[in-house]
């Protein structure tokens, strides 16, 4: 009995099959016969653009849109070429207003000559010749047999490679379309015009943040500027858009999306702006233009994000060593070692204390004549409020250093499976500037470490580093001399 059972169970999973099938062809056949509505970006009331770091964008299109009662057939035009369709929702404004969503299609298929010949493979058009010396046009009928690598057309009595004149089709063929169109099949409570919101998520949208430091001329106060460049290659143009930017590192499942039309160069444009209103979103930080903007198709434009004076800073001199300079013998004595430059603020204060999106952060200076010098760049983090920055701007010319390894003995274990090492090291810090500086020496050491000997006081900054602040007199020099054992 139990194997009659799931008989019958099977026969009626494949009756509901049969049904359901037979249901989605009678509502295609049924919508295929309602005149198609279509949508244009005339009937646009609102655009929304809320952009993530990304290269990720979710659109809320709303428009004005007449529908019949029962079904409908409406073609959505002037959507994002790189619209991820499955994350499309279409809702009602309306209370009042209900409807029963049946099928969505994107037809990203764009119309073009090749794409036109291609999908009539198979179909008679038409082939118009001129008498190039009486000007007279003939007509012939022709099979469109292949497009690959070239058009194979076939006469009534030949074969023809290549396009012997003007073709002329019949017409255009239905899932071709010169934009990209999401096709919306529904069933619609009532007739009349209805407030209708499509959102989605698109690809080809993307903006970062710029900033622009300038620092006075005492090396103690600086402006902090911020832009964010925004760049449209979706496919469309947004006008009068509200914009929004969502900072934070939004978690995306991988998958290859269609990308739906070739891009070209882009244009420029700079949009003179209030600063944004900023405000926290779950996890994330959204910053909110305060007008609509324009963003044009294949378009760069920059808008204003916040602008703040009179910060202070500190500039760091920094020598980093290296970790393995501690597990054995170096000659190191004919090695010039770079200083670090670096500039530190807190994200805090008038204008500040925002949180502030990653990007690069430019620095500039005014030389003796008042021109802005360009004196390097480093890139931001997304940095809380109240949280330090520190800008790696390039290495000191007028400060070096010069670094021997004075001691190494094995205390215990072999050279190659070493228990217990020590090492000594002296670091000669030179200043050929006219002003007293303070070189950071850090050292990170690994292993099990302690300093037995040393010139200067270090801070253990943390399990495996070690910081000494060696000032340096101007137009002259320093010794930094330790002595570190390390186990391993």
């Amino acid at each position: 009995m139990g194997w009659l059972r799931k008989e019958c169970k099977c026969s009626k999973l494949i009756a509901m099959a049969v049904l359901l099938t037979i249901s989605s062809v009678a509502v295609n056949s049924l919508a295929w016969a309602v005149e198609e509505k279509v949508s244009t970006v005339q009937d646009q009331e609102n655009i929304a653009i809320a952009i993530y770091n990304e290269n990720l964008a979710l659109i809320k299109d709303t428009r004005k849109v007449m529908l019949d009662q029962d079904l409908n057939r409406l073609a959505w035009r002037d959507v994002s070429a790189q619209i991820r369709s499955e994350t499309s929702i279409l809702r009602s404004l309306a209370a009042s207003m209900k409807f029963q969503l049946l099928e969505q299609n994107f037809d990203f298929d764009l119309l073009t000559p090749a794409k036109l010949l291609e999908k009539n493979i198979g179909k008679e058009i038409s082939v118009i010749r001129t008498n190039s010396a009486t000007g007279v046009e003939t007509s012939e009928a022709a099979i469109v047999l292949s497009t690959n690598e070239g058009v194979i057309l076939k006469f009534n009595d030949r074969i023809e490679t290549g396009i012997p004149g003007r073709l002329v089709f019949p017409g255009v063929p239905q899932n071709l379309r010169d934009k990209p169109t999401l096709l919306i099949t529904l069933l619609s409570s009532k007739q009349g015009k209805q407030d209708l919101e499509l959102s989605y998520l698109t690809q080809g949208l993307s903006w970062h943040a710029d900033y622009v430091i300038a620092l006075d001329e005492t090396n103690h106060l600086l402006d902090l500027s911020g832009l964010v460049t925004l760049t449209n290659r979706s496919g469309i143009a947004y006008h009068n858009a509200k914009l929004q930017l969502i900072a934070g590192d939004v978690n995306q499942v991988q998958t290859e999306y269609h990308v739906g039309r070739k891009m070209m160069a882009l244009a420029t444009e700079a949009a003179d702006a209030m600063q944004m209103k900023q405000e926290p979103l779950f996890e994330y930080h959204l910053y909110t233009l305060q007008h609509p903007t324009t963003l044009l198709e294949n378009q760069t434009k920059q808008v204003a994000l916040m602008s703040a004076t009179n910060i202070t800073f500190n500039k760091e001199y920094l020598l980093q060593g290296t970790d393995y300079y501690y597990s054995g013998k170096y000659d190191i004595a004919n090695q010039k070692h770079k200083i670090n430059v670096l500039i530190n603020f807190r994200n805090k204060g008038d204008a500040l204390g925002i949180p502030l999106p990653k990007g690069i952060a430019r620095v500039y200076k005014k030389d003796s004549q008042g021109n802005s010098q360009f004196v390097g760049e480093d890139f931001i983090n997304h940095t809380a409020n109240n949280e330090l920055i520190r800008l790696k701007l390039g290495n000191a010319f007028d400060i070096t250093a010069d670094k021997i390894q004075t001691d190494f003995q094995q205390i215990a274990g072999t050279m190659h499976h070493a228990n217990i090492i020590e090492t000594a090291y002296q670091i000669t810090l030179k200043n050929a500037k006219k002003e007293t500086i303070t070189v950071h020496v850090q050292e990170p050491i690994p292993g099990d470490w302690n300093v037995i000997s040393e010139s200067l006081p270090h801070v253990k900054l943390n399990a495996g580093l070690a910081e000494w602040k060696v000032p340096v007199a101007a137009e002259s020099e320093t010794k930094l001399s330790y002595r570190v054992r390390v186990k391993h």
